[in-house]
């Protein structure tokens, strides 16, 4: 038998070795994971049996690849919402949560509410899971992306549709109160510096987007003006470095007030906002 404190500081060292940016919270994730619990109660856990130790160790070796973590244990949480992932989804990130809450502050009952380019469904499931009464739809255009979508959605009564935010949702123009999209946003000059968890496992149509990665904002821009109502608001996600030319893109147009744009968590740009002028 091995012990959990062992076992915990034995792959928090490998996994810090590997270059993961959380080792820790990524052993004891693992470690409770194999263990069938959550990794508040791993303190009361003495000692890990053989088998466990196995099946530990080989998905340490998958993560210390740079496997994304929440393909190893099938589940991402996002906001109040728990998510399945895995190979041929974007696995949500924190930072997004932002552009969520964002939405589901100007949604309220009746509201009719768009999520384009929606991978997972995350930003979708959980506007509907907090405004209940909002009438949500989300489009994805990945084939393998859908099928987790179809998954995450299932039951909520998010409309969810199979096809590109260029042209999805005809029927609803002009009737969309608030629009949202975490549209792929890496210059393909950048792929260098992406990590690996995401250049090696997410699918590359939710990650590049052009020379100078704003391809998908311009159409985006486009199809945010066709969709919304006047006075209708939109919020999408850029990159760190697009807090002046992802709002610029929406300025440029004259058909948005209200442009701004917002810091995440660690105080680096992340999301735009903007309302189609009346």
């Amino acid at each position: 038998m091995t012990t959990r404190g062992k076992l915990l500081r034995d792959a928090t060292a490998r996994l810090r070795d590997a270059g993961v940016a959380s080792p820790e919270h990524d052993a004891a994730e693992l470690l409770a994971h194999v263990l069938g619990t959550t990794r508040s109660q791993l303190p009361l856990v003495e000692v890990v049996a053989p088998s466990a130790v196995a099946e530990y160790d080989a998905l340490l070796d998958r993560r210390a690849a740079r496997e994304p973590l929440q393909h190893l244990t099938g589940t991402a949480w996002f906001r109040h919402v728990e998510l399945a992932v895995g190979p041929g989804v974007f696995v949500p990130r924190p930072e997004t949560e932002l552009l969520a809450g964002w939405a589901v502050e100007h949604a309220g009952d009746g509201s009719v509410v768009v999520d384009l380019c929606t991978g997972s469904g995350a930003v979708a499931k959980a506007v509907k899971d907090e405004v209940p009464g909002a009438e949500v739809h989300a489009v994805e255009l990945d084939e393998a992306a859908h099928t987790w979508a179809e998954r995450n959605l299932e039951g909520t009564g998010v409309d969810l549709r199979h096809g590109d935010m260029a042209t999805a949702f005809e029927d609803l123009a002009g009737a969309v109160d608030v629009l949202t999209c975490n549209p792929p946003y890496i210059p393909l000059e950048a792929w260098e510096s992406v990590a690996p968890e995401a250049r090696d496992h997410d699918p590359h149509l939710a990650l590049f987007s052009g020379a100078d990665g704003l391809d998908a904002i311009r159409v985006l821009e486009r199809r945010a003006a066709h969709l919304l109502r006047p006075g209708g608001v939109v919020g999408f996600e850029h990159a760190d470095v697009q807090g002046e030319s992802a709002p610029a893109v929406f300025a440029a147009t004259g058909r948005w007030t209200d442009v701004r744009d917002h810091l995440d968590l660690a105080g680096r740009p992340r999301y735009t906002t903007a309302r189609l002028a009346r």
